[in-house]
């Protein structure tokens, strides 16, 4: 049966990509590297600040890399004031509480990322836990987050069904052995499900969602998702 629905954030429940992409975008320009879309979700969407900076700015010291991300995340935070769930995302949380289920908040979002835009978005007390990639031993697109979140729970990986936007979350999710909805948001439905997502809808309107949602509660998980 059913437990818990765990949501991914950024992309998942908010598409704050378009903002994300902003700010990176003044950010590099500062050392006159231009991206478009196709860079900016091939080597930035879904990875962690630490790795990106690495791999974009090597010639940067630690010291300047830690530098270069605070400002990039105090951006972000500047442009996002005016964020939106995604639509169907309020009557997703009433669902879940209809039937008792339990939620919770697995992102690799910076902590001041995460508080900021719960409180934007006014859901900070949406979730029963909540797993920051910095809490763990790894961020996504390892499993640690989604196995911390499932033991915080106390819930086994068939219990659940996790929301993930990107390539990289989806792989940590399909990792902890947690059946995984892709949101194609951000992401071609194709290549989510190319990565492990066994659905991947638009947004939480959609009818699919719903019908398995709905078929959840009566039945058992691992057979129903087995079949989409």
């Amino acid at each position: 049966m059913l437990a818990a629905i765990l949501f991914d954030l950024d992309g998942t429940i908010v598409n704050s990509d378009p903002i994300h992409y902003r700010a990176w975008k003044e950010m590099l320009l500062n050392f006159s590297i231009e991206i478009d879309e196709t860079f900016y979700k091939s080597k930035i969407s879904g990875r962690l600040n630490p790795e990106i900076v690495q791999d974009i700015l090597p010639q940067l010291s630690l010291a300047e890399r830690e530098k270069f991300a605070d400002e990039k995340e105090a951006l972000f935070r500047r442009l996002a004031s005016n964020l939106q769930p995604l639509s169907g995302f309020s009557e997703l949380l009433a669902w879940t509480d209809t039937h008792q289920l339990k939620r919770a908040l697995v992102t690799n979002a910076p902590r001041l990322n995460a508080e900021y835009m719960l409180e934007v978005l006014g859901i900070k007390e949406a979730f029963h836990t909540i797993v920051l990639a910095d809490d763990c031993i790894a961020g996504k697109p390892d499993p640690a987050p989604y196995q911390v979140a499932l033991n915080k729970l106390e819930i086994q990986a068939e219990e659940a069904i996790a929301l993930e936007d990107s390539p990289s979350g989806i792989r940590a999710a399909v990792g902890a052995n947690i059946r995984t909805i892709g949101i194609a948001s951000t992401h071609n439905p194709q290549l989510l499900r190319e990565v492990g997502a066994f659905m991947a809808i638009p947004d939480f309107t959609d009818l699919q969602l719903w019908t398995l949602l709905n078929s959840f509660i009566e039945t058992d998980l691992t057979a129903i998702a087995a079949n989409f």
